[in-house]
């Protein structure tokens, strides 16, 4: 199930990281991979990752911990959580 939920982020961050491309915001060049974020994230017990988008320099995620869906703001160059809040 774990193999199968980190197949699924990572075609989530592909379609993802197309859309980026042709929004014109992409993550600056010594970002962490995303992919790298992402398994960050679900060992820190955020899952399912239910969307990721960049805006403004940093990742927007949304996604699931504790059964609740959370929104956090993570740092494109060292995958730390900046913020981690209820999504409204």
């Amino acid at each position: 199930m774990k193999n199968t939920m980190m197949f699924a982020a990572v075609v989530l961050m592909l379609v993802l990281g197309a859309n980026q491309a042709m929004a014109g915001e992409r993550p600056p060049a010594d970002a962490v991979p995303l992919s790298e974020v992402v398994k960050s994230l679900e060992e820190k017990g955020y899952s399912p990752v239910t969307e990721v988008s960049m805006d403004n320099g940093v990742w927007e995620v949304e996604a699931y911990r504790d059964g609740q869906e959370r929104e956090l703001k993570v740092n494109p160059k060292d995958g730390q959580v900046l913020s981690d809040r209820l999504e409204d």
